[in-house]
């Protein structure tokens, strides 16, 4: 039942093998491997973002070194389709989140008797990444950032600047679906634009890295994680907000001078799912794994030890609420 974000046998190095060596399941059909397992007692299905995507599959890999016997599922539907699809309906015990859970999804798990519990797992220098070919950009500003991924603005390179090629963009990013689709649309297009639809929108960000790698005119945004993964393939671009420009790093979105990109990542629980014992614990564990090295080691900032705290206190009070 190992599968990738597209319902296809993973085949992927590095994390990937230790994924498949300790049976960790990074599957997109949910709905049947959960049924089985859920009998067994010893699942925990997990659907949601695919920025969260590499956090929660290295501690879900930790965690199956201390607890071979339980199954963690996961599934790359993005942020809202993690919501509507998955966890508001009760198929999912935790969703992985690139943003905070919007009303409309409260609102679509409070009709299923679920209460998402939100927990802040790791900070994201939100990226974009041009080809390493692409020598005239090393810097854009929001503004110019804003230009090339709204509707109805700049086409072409030289649209943004005048000194740069007169080549049309060749541009990938995070699907309508994804939360950092939403952050993006938030934080760089505004409310007075649209982002643009005429791009490659995905879920798999491995794909945007294979897309900007091919093309010397590409130019893609998504997690940190994904850049830090492949960094001799495609060139990540500094960000100007109007103090110069910073280039995104653990480092710069820690200290807060990467705005306005560097962005919280969450997990939210069912608090229907916590009455299952190994819910509870892998979220325990997950909880403490936020706070370590593990998190940079995957490209993210780590929480404080205050905020794991305030975590673990908070998830202890959810579970007393259910089980009482």
């Amino acid at each position: 039942m190992s599968r990738d974000a597209s319902g296809t046998p993973s085949t992927g190095l590095g994390r990937r093998e230790l994924l498949a060596a300790t049976g960790v399941a990074a599957t997109a059909g949910l709905a049947g491997c959960t049924d089985v397992l859920a009998e067994e007692g010893r699942q925990v299905p997990i659907a949601g973002s695919s920025t969260v995507f590499p956090v929660t599959e290295a501690v879900a890999a930790a965690y199956f070194e201390e607890r071979p016997n339980v199954n963690v599922s996961i599934s790359q539907t993005g942020t809202g389709g993690g919501f509507s699809n998955f966890f508001c309906p009760g198929m999912t015990a935790i969703n992985n989140a690139s943003r905070e859970v919007a009303d409309i999804e409260r609102e679509q798990c409070s009709e299923n008797g679920i209460e998402p519990i939100e927990f802040t797992i790791a900070t994201d220098a939100l990226t974009v990444v041009v080809n390493p070919g692409a020598d005239w950009v090393d810097c854009l500003t929001v503004e110019e950032l804003r230009e090339i991924w709204r509707t109805d603005g700049a086409q072409r390179w030289s649209d943004v600047r005048d000194d740069w090629p007169d080549e049309e963009f060749e541009l990938y990013g995070a699907d309508t679906t994804s939360g950092t689709f939403d952050y993006f649309v938030e934080t760089i297009i505004g409310e007075d634009a649209n982002h643009r639809s005429d791009y490659h929108g995905t879920e798999k960000d491995r794909t945007i890295v294979q897309g900007v790698r091919g093309s010397e005119h590409a130019i893609g945004y998504f997690g940190f994680a994904f850049y830090a993964e492949n960094p001799n393939q495609i060139k990540a671009v500094g960000i100007d907000s109007g103090d110069g420009c910073i280039e995104p790093s653990i480092e710069t979105a820690m200290n807060g001078e990467y705005t306005p990109l560097s962005r919280p990542l969450f997990i939210y629980a069912s608090d229907q799912a916590l009455a299952d014992p190994e819910v509870q614990d892998f979220l325990r564990f997950y909880i403490e794994q936020s706070a370590t090295d593990l998190i940079a080691e995957v490209g993210y900032v780590p929480v404080t030890e205050d905020v794991r705290d305030e975590n673990l206190e908070k998830l202890e009070a959810a579970i007393d609420e259910v089980t009482a």
